[in-house]
């Protein structure tokens, strides 16, 4: 499954947004200058949990693995890692930071970058392995969309083996059977390839998703946001082709 939109318009222009994509790509551009470089680069600047945890075997401060929770969640691996995440957030992105306003919302958007990061890093502690990417980030924008906006509808472009087509799903439907595939990919990838799951950090999703949906009931609980209802979806019949 793949989303192409949802049924919320933003109130506001979701300058954060444009920001945090327009960074990322910049990034990307930048180690796609470097040639073979790019892997001293990534290894410097990615998230490796077994530097995060024992710094000193890395000779490195506490510091470092402080910042690279930070800088792991602006580079990608590919092409289509980067495109596949910045579209999730465009498509996500921009009704969570009319709920939160600009500055809360890249405060949102980095700490649960941080605790998809430390949730990956937790259960493979030793890994040497850089992770890179903002998708335990998004994966965070996913929980809180989930919480707030459990009326919206997503067009979704669906995979059916050589087949493909659209179908409009209610937000809930694709956003927990989006955390359910990353459940069971999780638990396979213990069982064969080690908990990167071959280059996918699955728990880094979980963390995520489970960070955000958490940060945002609580802060809707509290009153310090007031998501939109049902009566503001833009078609609330269904999209208009």
């Amino acid at each position: 499954m793949f989303p192409l939109r949802d049924s919320i318009p933003s109130v506001r222009r979701p300058l954060v947004n444009f920001v945090v994509i327009g960074v990322c790509t910049a990034v990307f551009l930048y180690e796609f200058t470097l040639g073979p470089e790019v892997e001293a680069f990534v290894k410097a600047f990615g998230f490796v949990p077994a530097r995060f945890f024992n710094p000193a075997a890395f000779d490195v401060g506490l510091s470092w693995g402080l910042i690279t929770l930070l800088t792991s969640m602006f580079m990608h691996g590919g092409w289509l890692h980067l495109i596949g995440n910045m579209w999730f957030l465009w498509v996500f992105g921009d009704n969570v930071e009319d709920c939160l306003g600009h500055g809360r919302y890249l405060v949102f958007y980095v700490v649960c970058g941080a605790a998809a990061a430390l949730a990956q890093a937790v259960v493979a502690p030793s890994s040497t392995v850089p992770m890179v990417g903002a998708s335990g980030a998004i994966a965070g924008v996913l929980g809180a969309y989930l919480v707030w906006f459990p009326w919206s509808r997503i067009r979704t472009f669906v995979f059916l083996g050589i087949f493909f087509t659209t179908a409009e799903l209610p937000a809930p439907v694709f956003l927990i059977l989006w955390f359910v595939i990353q459940f069971f990919s999780g638990a396979l990838s213990l069982a064969s390839a080690g908990p990167v799951g071959g280059g996918v950090a699955f728990f880094a999703h979980m963390g995520g998703f489970i960070a955000g949906a958490a940060l945002a009931w609580w802060s809707r609980r509290a009153g310090r946001v007031h998501p939109f209802t049902r009566d503001r979806l833009i078609f609330p019949g269904g999209f208009r082709g």
